[in-house]
Order: C-alpha cells, then sequence, then structure tokens
C-alpha cells in the first residue's frame, strides 16, 4: 500500500519535548514516507530534538529563532543547499510570558502582547516567506490554533488575541499563495496535555470539560497528526484558507 507523503520533503517547526503535537505530525509524516527537516531553538533544544529524532525519517535538524530575520534566512539558505523542492511546512510555535497567562487579560503589558504576537502569529507569516522560494512544486503551509481565538477561554487571555491573529494571517496567506499551488490551513485542536498548556492556570478543569465533547472524550495528539497528514496530501488538494477542528465536536457545544 502507497503511503500518503511518500516522495514529499517537509519542514516542521515547534518540536518542544515527546509531548508536542509537532512531535505527534513527525512521526506520523516519517510513518507516511515524509523526509523531514526539524529545527530546534538552542542547545538544550538540539540535544532533546536528536533523542526525539530516533527511529524518524530526518534529513536534518537545524537551529532556527523565528523571531530573527536572520536566521530565517539561514534557513532557506540550508533548505536550498539541500537541493530538492519543500513540499509541506508545518508551523506549530506559539508563546505566552507566563504572567500574561495568569494574570487578568486587561492587565497585559505593552511587550508581552508584542512578544505572544511575534512568536505566535506572525512568525507564521515569516515562515511561509523563507519556505515559498522552496515550495517550487506548490504544496501544503499548516499551522496549531485553539478555539480560544473566538470564544474566551479562562486564563488563555493574550494568547487567544495571538491565535486569532494567526487565524487571519492563514486566511490572507492561503490568498496570496493559492497562485503558486501552495495551501494553507490550520488545525484546530483540542485540549492536549502538552507542556504549553500546562502554563496554562487551571488548564486541568479545561480537560475534564472535554467529556461534554460531542464524542464525550478529549483530543488525541495521535488524532490530530493524522489530520496533518490529509492537509499535507494530495487527498487536500482543493482544502486552503480552512480551520479544521481536531477537538472530538468541543467547537459545536453551547452550555450544558
Amino acid at each position: 500500500m502507497s503511503k500518503l507523503l511518500e516522495g514529499k520533503f517537509a519542514l516542521i517547526l515547534g518540536i518542544a519535548n515527546r509531548w508536542s503535537l509537532a512531535y505527534a505530525i513527525a512521526q506520523a509524516f516519517s510513518r507516511e514516507g515524509a523526509t523531514l527537516v526539524l529545527t530546534y531553538l538552542g542547545e538544550r533544544q538540539k540535544e532533546s530534538l536528536r533523542e526525539l529524532s530516533e527511529g524518524l525519517n530526518v534529513a536534518a535538524a537545524l537551529p532556527c529563532d523565528v523571531t530573527r530575520d536572520d536566521d530565517l534566512a539561514a534557513l532557506t539558505d540550508s533548505l536550498r543547499a539541500m537541493n530538492r523542492p519543500l513540499h509541506a511546512v508545518v508551523h506549530s510555535l506559539a508563546f505566552a510570558n507566563r504572567d500574561d497567562l495568569m494574570r487578568p487579560f486587561l492587565a497585559t503589558g505593552r511587550a508581552g502582547f508584542a512578544l505572544a504576537n511575534d512568536v505566535s502569529a506572525y512568525s507564521l507569516v515569516a515562515v511561509a516567506r523563507a519556505a515559498l522560494p522552496l515550495m517550487t512544486e506548490g504544496g501544503s503551509v499548516s499551522t496549531l490554533t485553539y478555539q480560544g481565538s473566538t470564544r474566551v477561554i479562562p486564563n488563555y487571555n493574550v494568547m487567544g488575541v495571538a491565535k486569532a491573529a494567526l487565524e487571519a494571517s492563514v486566511r490572507y496567506l492561503a490568498s496570496e499563495l493559492g497562485e503558486r499551488g501552495v495551501r494553507v490551513n490550520a488545525i484546530s485542536a483540542g485540549p492536549v496535555k502538552t507542556a504549553a498548556a500546562r502554563a496554562i492556570k487551571g488548564f486541568s478543569a479545561i480537560l475534564e470539560n472535554s467529556e461534554r465533547a460531542p464524542l464525550r472524550r478529549g483530543t488525541d495528539p495521535a488524532e490530530v497528526a493524522d489530520a496533518a497528514v490529509f492537509l499535507a496530501s494530495g487527498l487536500a488538494r482543493g482544502v486552503t484558507g480552512n480551520i479544521l477542528f481536531v477537538d472530538a465536536g468541543m467547537h459545536v457545544m453551547g452550555f450544558r
């Protein structure tokens, strides 16, 4: 049986540890035949990524701080040196100061607001611009979002605003990159026990609330990963500018 991503070359940004959704996506991409380039931030993450890469079809691990234009330019150069077209990009990056997730949204400082939007939203634009010269055969750019972009989630605060900006960026990028054959989509994942999610005050209550979803359960990282495979594959050749919910149906629920 042929694999969905056989012969595809994919860039995945945002693997921090084995609980990262980006790691689950890397596993699924490798399973489906893709060759991967992964990025890391700092030497500590580099060592962790080396261990996580075992068993995956990884061609290279490259340093990249998406807040630095020089790093993004170097990423483009490194990918070009591999002398093969890039078919898929997975952007799984988000960050906000812990203090801005602990205090009321009204108390968000200017610097914290700018940082959260830079890393969590603008970086998608910057990464797409860096990758586009290598996407000579078209392809897919996917990112990860959350329901807090459109609804108030307790203590999600500035990250909810950043995710709203991220989703708007998906739509504008989809419009502009479509003529190059590049599709841009987001996966809105249900709450998953990632290291980043645990930084949100009261996250355990959000997880417990997942039992209200139509499927009466939470979200499995493997489900998110399989959705990412779909978006990167030829099966999704007509899908762009979309927010694909993989949350056991929680996004349709009101109060109950």
